[in-house]
């Protein structure tokens, strides 16, 4: 298991819990937006955290913390993470996971082991725009369709989220998004930053606060939608 790095202390990653986030490296996506190119980067990846390190922490941090975030990168690439998942639960942690969607077996699994409480998957874009949003030339849409529609049998708590970037993003699919995601529990809209680890800056820029309310004004005819990040 490849641990890039772990924030100590969060009220964000984990909506409505005190947590600390655990960083995965590598992706199998290269989303021009993402804000973390030196985990998703081979030739960027910096040092690693010892698991017992890790472990060390958490043990330190037992009725301080709620429960441990786990992001990326992508985490579900490692197949080792049911590994790292059951020695967190073994502590008495809850766990959040993100992904992207593209592992619907693994995903399964985790879910079916009882290993996650709350799963965060980003919605990338429209069904057609997907690849491109992505960064990838050829993606495995029925995977995403797969873990989506696994989350939404609604056995864990979820979310989707979607980094709203002019130069990907429109209005049109943003409303196709959201019907594509019709009956979920929540769909977060995301500002795009520019974190100074952006992967690809180049044509994309944040929407101003007005037109991001918009979007998820539009979108509620499909999907509960809120923004976040402004």
């Amino acid at each position: 298991m490849r641990i890039a790095g772990l924030q100590k202390l969060t009220l964000l990653d984990y909506p409505g819990r005190v947590a600390c986030t655990v960083f995965t490296a590598g992706c199998n996506f290269r989303c021009p937006f993402c804000q973390n190119a030196s985990l998703v980067l081979p030739e960027k990846f910096g040092g690693e955290i010892r698991e017992e390190e890790l472990f060390s922490f958490l043990r330190k941090r037992e009725g301080v913390l709620d429960g441990v975030a786990i992001t990326g990168g992508e985490p579900m690439l490692h197949a080792d993470l049911p590994d790292l998942l059951r020695k967190i639960r073994a502590l008495g942690f809850q766990v959040k996971l993100d992904t992207n969607g593209s592992f619907p077996e693994r995903l399964k699994a985790v879910m079916d082991e009882g290993l996650v409480d709350y799963v965060a998957m980003d919605i990338k874009n429209a069904p057609e725009k997907y690849a491109e949003t992505a960064g990838v030339s050829a993606l495995d849409l029925a995977a995403i369709e797969r873990s989506r529609a696994l989350l939404m049998e609604g056995r864990v708590e979820y979310e989707f989220r979607t980094t709203v970037v002019k130069g990907l993003h429109d209005r049109q699919s943003l409303l196709k998004a959201a019907q594509w995601i019709k009956g979920a529990k929540c769909w977060y809209l995301q500002q795009y930053r520019d974190s100074g680890e952006i992967l690809n800056v180049s044509g994309l820029a944040a929407f101003e606060e007005n037109e991001m309310q918009g979007f998820a004004k539009a979108a509620c005819d499909f999907v509960p939608t809120r923004v976040r990040g402004i």
